[in-house]
């Protein structure tokens, strides 16, 4: 079964996200706070040509009424939710985190990214 099927676009730009965040990872290696990540992986995912917008406040409702805000590391070309790491391990908790900032923002697609070990990890996030 191809769970990709109807994600193509997403599934592009996750492609070259992963990428951009591989060549982020190589240059500046394991040690720097999630910001520094943050702001080179914009940087690389702009020469690549994708529209990036850095802590995105996005509303979370609860029975049509604001119950908090919370900020999107980085939102790509108003279709993809990057949640970034830099920590010795992902939790189930940041897995969650990214799936509820998904269904907040209304997205379908997400990528969890920790900068925190010598190989990045990458997870999909799908709601």
């Amino acid at each position: 079964m191809n769970t990709d099927v109807g994600l193509k676009g997403d599934v592009d730009v996750s492609r070259s996200v992963i990428g951009a965040a591989f060549r982020v990872a190589n240059a500046l290696g394991v040690g720097f706070l999630e910001k520094v990540y943050e702001n080179a992986l914009a940087v690389e995912l702009r020469l690549c040509g994708h529209s990036v917008e850095q802590q995105r406040p996005i509303e979370v409702r609860y029975r049509n009424e604001i119950v908090g805000i919370y900020q999107a590391d980085l939102v790509v070309d108003g279709r993809l939710v990057i949640e970034l790491k830099a920590v010795d391990a992902l939790s189930p908790s940041h897995k969650s985190q990214c799936l509820n900032y998904l269904r907040a923002c209304g997205l379908h697609t997400g990528l969890l990214i920790n900068f925190g070990r010598p190989r990045i990890d990458i997870l999909r996030i799908l709601s």
